[in-house]
């Protein structure tokens, strides 16, 4: 599966250079294009494999070449997005090439040669065939050196179908026969707006035109014909208020529905999918999308439903009263339905790109407006402006381009109806003039041909509405079809009270293809404190999120109390979880509602006496309306310490047996600091306690710390036996002391 020809798969930059170097005979079998130095300086360099040798260029040494050997290996790091490939022996490492991680799978493809060309230089044998590569979601096989399954690509960016309207039955079945008596309804007044136009033909014939003649007026019948005329347009003003008003209602729960039901299953989605998404594109979708189904549903669709029974009756008639007057009639409609099939389809691609470019502009407001402060704290208000102005007018274009169609289209249909008009009155006359029809019959005919013709005018512009309607569906199902990768089990183990053992065995997890932990095994005891140390990027908050099983472990399994979490419906699993966070968050509501998250029906007194344990009663009754002030968006007016203590009172008033802390207090000051830490340790009494702190001196209280780097492992003790050792933990603890004396240092010379 990997590209075998340096002349159909290298960078046009590199293939000539390539070719001289290895001739014909020598064909590449992976290749990696180097986008970093030894320095982390971006640059150009190439790293590609043969099955006879390992080839590099690189801006510090030129080209330079190494032969394939049993004992050589090939070995893959990733730290801080940075990726790093080392050629080592056992004694020794020749040489190592750093790139970004946009480069990894390609890294991962020469690695992956690698080990198949020196398997074959070990056992003798020819390179193993390698196994045919296929998609991991529709199991479609890849082409070679493609990462992207075109299968899956093609359908993440296919344009809507007007199909897709039809997956909204799932939502409407539950009120099938309220839309059962809506089309009845409708078919009612429909065939009751008929009505008038065929009483024309006597009213005209035999009334107005004998009078004309010089015969007296038939009383009775006119007046029967204007009775006929008036209930007609009762009957058709009463069932169209009726089929309006319930299918006005039906569409309006349709959509609150189809809300509700988009959200729930949000709620449900991994972190791993919010980590991709926008969360201005995602209000759109739930807000504006669902909203312009609901006015598809109970304006558009019921004028479509209603124009074609129109159409339909109206044909049936015209051909019962004069056949060949009906065919002039229809003359323009072939027309009309080529050119609707022709400008649907720009029309449904269009609207689609308005959605994403829309979409564009909401999450700059998305971004700004809970920012604000940051933008003006950086006055960067212009820029912000300017991004804002760019997103719009290249919603303005966008919109320019669809309109060009549009406004072709419509004007273009409307004056085939007025020809189509014209030709019925001289078609009309005519026959008149032969005998063969009565005034009458062209006077009705003309009446019917208005209702139709109008009809049909109002059809071609539902094609627009028709099209802004799908794509919206479209993106909302995006959503419903999205399967978490974080599943529910099908046969739940219902966990018993836990104890707060936690063992992981083996565990890997994977980002993409970026390997983020690898191998990592860890007991942890009913009541103990783990304290994870370790560098930026090293896995530790990635380890705690495993934990809590915001993502699913790639590799081994994490087990609480013996029991494998995976199979422990989630909402029972977290329930045993408190988590304090390093950036706390608070709703929009009371201190009370903020404490009282994870457990809404808690007394005034659980919640006072949670608050109490985390040392914030006293700051909250200093508020204007104490337990009931109003806390703003996202803690807005409040203090970073003082949100902090809420949301550890917030994870105190749940009694989790489980307890996660991450740099919980990396965000304050020194003061505030005591005032959290003695909240702390009120927290952790007699619960499995999992904290992350950069502040070492913050974990001293630890039965255990857990070195961690690269995702591994490297270091278990407590304080004195790590220090006593001298390796990865007494390292960072030199060197955020010398850091800590280098601040003191710079503050006194200030």
């Amino acid at each position: 599966m990997l590209p075998a020809s340096p002349d159909n798969s290298l960078p046009e930059r590199w293939r000539a250079d390539v070719a001289t170097r290895l001739g014909g005979a020598e064909p590449v079998l992976a290749w990696l294009e180097l986008d970093l130095d030894t320095h982390l300086q971006f640059n150009h360099g190439l790293l590609l494999i043969t099955a006879q040798r390992l080839l590099a260029c690189t801006p510090d040494a030129g080209w330079q070449e190494w032969p394939l050997t049993p004992q050589r290996t090939l070995r893959h790091i990733d730290h801080a997005g940075v990726g790093c490939l080392e050629l080592v022996e056992p004694t020794q490492r020749l040489a190592y090439w750093r790139f970004t991680l946009t480069q990894n799978l390609a890294a991962l493809r020469v690695i992956k040669e690698f080990e198949r060309q020196t398997e074959a230089l070990t056992t003798g044998q020819p390179p193993a065939v390698r196994d045919e590569e296929v998609c991991a979601t529709c199991k479609a096989p890849l082409p070679p050196g493609e990462d992207e399954c075109p299968i899956c690509a093609r359908e993440l960016h296919e344009a809507p179908s007007t199909w897709t309207l039809f997956r909204l039955w799932r939502f409407a079945k539950p009120y099938r026969w309220q839309l059962f008596s809506g089309f009845a309804l409708m078919t009612g007044s429909t065939a009751a707006t008929l009505v008038p136009p065929y009483l024309t033909m006597p009213l005209m014939d035999k009334v107005l035109i004998p009078y004309q003649n010089g015969q007296p007026i038939n009383t009775a019948l006119e007046l029967q014909l204007l009775a006929g005329l008036f209930g007609a347009a009762l009957l058709s003003w009463s069932l169209g208020w009726a089929k309006t008003y319930i299918l006005a209602l039906v569409s309006e729960r349709i959509s609150a529905d189809l809300r509700t039901s988009t959200y729930e299953h949000l709620m449900k989605l991994s972190l791993e999918y919010f980590g991709g998404k926008r969360t201005g594109d995602l209000m759109a979708r739930i807000g504006s999308e669902s909203d312009r189904i609901s006015v598809f549903l109970s304006l558009h669709a019921l004028d479509f439903i209603t124009d074609v029974l129109m159409i339909a009756m109206t044909t049936v008639i015209l051909f019962s009263t004069n056949h060949w007057l009906a065919i002039v009639t229809l003359l323009p409609l072939p027309i009309i339905a080529w050119m609707i099939h022709t400008v649907r389809d720009r029309l449904r691609t269009g609207f689609e790109k308005i959605d994403r470019v829309w979409g564009e502009v909401t999450n700059i407001l998305a971004d700004t407006i809970p920012g604000i402060r940051v933008v003006k704290a950086f006055a960067q208000e212009k820029r912000e402006t300017q991004r804002f102005r760019e997103a719009n007018a290249h919603n303005l274009a966008v919109n320019d381009k669809i309109n060009k169609t549009w406004s072709l289209f419509s004007p273009t249909v409307t004056l085939l109806t007025e020809l189509g008009l014209l030709v019925v009155w001289a078609f009309g006359i005519w026959q008149i003039s032969r005998n063969d029809i009565t005034v009458g019959v062209l006077t009705a005919f003309l009446a019917y041909i208005g209702r139709f013709y109008t009809r049909l005018d109002s059809m071609s512009r539902i094609v627009s509405v028709t099209q802004k309607a799908a794509a919206g569906a479209k993106r909302i199902f995006d959503i419903l079809d999205h399967v978490s990768s974080v599943p529910e089990p099908l046969k739940p183990v219902t966990l018993p009270r836990v104890q707060g053992s936690i063992q992981m065995r083996e565990i890997g997890f994977r980002y993409g293809n970026r390997s983020v932990i690898r191998n990592l095994s860890l007991d942890i005891q009913p009541g103990e404190m783990i304290g994870l140390v370790g560098h930026s990027g090293s896995g530790k908050s990635t380890l705690v999120n495993l934990i809590c099983r915001f993502y699913d472990v790639s590799e081994g399994a994490i087990f609480i109390d013996g029991v494998d979490i995976r199979s422990v419906a989630i909402s029972d699993f977290r329930r045993n979880i408190g988590l304090v966070l390093q950036e706390p968050f608070l709703f929009f509501g009371t201190i009370a509602e903020n404490i009282a998250y994870g457990k809404p029906d808690a007394s005034r007194a659980e919640i006072i006496a949670a608050a109490r344990a985390a040392h914030a009663h006293e700051f909250i009754l200093r508020l204007p309306q104490g337990y009931d002030s109003i806390v703003g968006e996202r803690g807005q007016g409040l203090s970073g310490g003082e949100r902090q203590r809420i949301s550890i009172a917030r994870a105190l008033l749940i009694d989790p047996r489980i307890l996660i802390m991450d740099e919980a207090t990396s965000a304050v000051d020194t003061e505030t600091e005591k005032e959290i830490q003695s909240a702390l340790e009120n927290l952790v009494k007699g619960r499995t306690t999992i904290a992350i702190a950069h502040r070492l001196s913050t974990l001293r209280k630890a039965d255990r710390l857990v070195v961690m780097d690269r995702g591994e492992i490297v270091e278990v003790g407590d304080h004195d036996e790590l220090m006593a050792r001298e390796g990865a933990y007494w390292r960072l603890y030199q060197a955020q002391l010398r850091n800590a004396e280098q601040n003191l240092t710079e503050g006194a010379e200030a």
